[in-house]
Formats: C-alpha cells, sequence, structure tokens
C-alpha cells in the first residue's frame, strides 16, 4: 500500500489522536506542522511545499500544512476534513486541556480563522470545502475510533475499486 493520508481539520476535532492511530494502524509515519516547521531551513510555504512532495514519496499521514492541495495530482493521495460541532470541540478542549469554556471557544474561533486564511493565502480556496477533500467526518458523531475504521474502510474499497479498472 503505498497510501498518502493528508488530513485537513478544525481545531479541537481530535484529528491528531485520529493520525496517531491510523499512523500505528497502518504502520506509517505522521507528519505535523512542528515536525515540517522543524525541518525546513526557512519557514516558507515554498519550502514547506518541496518538504511536503518529498514526505510523500512514501507512505504517510501528513496533517495540515495545505498538503491536499499541494499533493492535488498524485494518485495515491487521499484527503480527509475532520470536523464536529463547536460545542463537541468546546467540550472536547474543556475535557482533555482543562480550559474553560470561553478559553475553549476563543481558542477554536482563532485556530480556525488562522487555518482557513493559511489556506485561502496559499491556496486561493476555502478551507474546508468538501469538493477539496475524499471523504469528510465528524467526530462528534462517530468518534476517534469510528473516523480511523471509516477512514481504513474507504482506503480499503478504494484499492479494491482501483484494483478492478
Amino acid at each position: 500500500m503505498n497510501i498518502v493520508i493528508t488530513m485537513s481539520r478544525r481545531y479541537g476535532t481530535g484529528a491528531s489522536e485520529i493520525a496517531k492511530e491510523l499512523s500505528e494502524k497502518l504502520d506509517i509515519p505522521v507528519y505535523d506542522k512542528a515536525y515540517i516547521e522543524h525541518e525546513v531551513e526557512h519557514t516558507s510555504y515554498k519550502e514547506e511545499s518541496e518538504l511536503i512532495k518529498k514526505l510523500a514519496e512514501k507512505p504517510c499521514i501528513i496533517l495540515g500544512r495545505c498538503a491536499s492541495e499541494i499533493l492535488k495530482h498524485q494518485s495515491n493521495v487521499f484527503n480527509v476534513y475532520v470536523s464536529a460541532a463547536k460545542s463537541d470541540r468546546i467540550k472536547r478542549l474543556m475535557e482533555v486541556y482543562g480550559h474553560t469554556e470561553e478559553e475553549a471557544k476563543r481558542m477554536i474561533e482563532e485556530n480556525d480563522k488562522a487555518r482557513a486564511e493559511y489556506y485561502y493565502e496559499h491556496t486561493g480556496m476555502v478551507w474546508g470545502d468538501v469538493n477539496n477533500y475524499d471523504l469528510c467526518l465528524d467526530t462528534g458523531r462517530i468518534g476517534y475510533d469510528g473516523a480511523v475504521d471509516m477512514i481504513c474502510a474507504y482506503i480499503a474499497q478504494r484499492e479494491r475499486f482501483l484494483a478492478g479498472k
């Protein structure tokens, strides 16, 4: 399996945990913003894009960084968008990190705004547009395990479909 999974996500959805579980289940590495920024000499979109293309030469999971758009011409790339209702994200941030409801709301609004601006600035496209993804998941409705299972099922079905062509 030579699959590259890109995962865009709203803040507070648990996508990092989903990526970690997928990484363990599929035995492929996860690369996130911290890793990518650490590996480039200057934090520029051009350098990050080149690194993402290099990382995608092998099976992996890439969180954010417009990877779905950077790798859109690669047939082995599978783009996932993870969302959840704002109330579910607030609850998660309060439970996991001990934030107050107001802190959680503020963090969600700030992070979602920054992600949308970053995506638009570098792609000219709307972040979260369902047309840019193969699969959109709501972790508030299916949980993390359900998201992992759905992604794995989608990949397996896609491989069966491609094998039959």
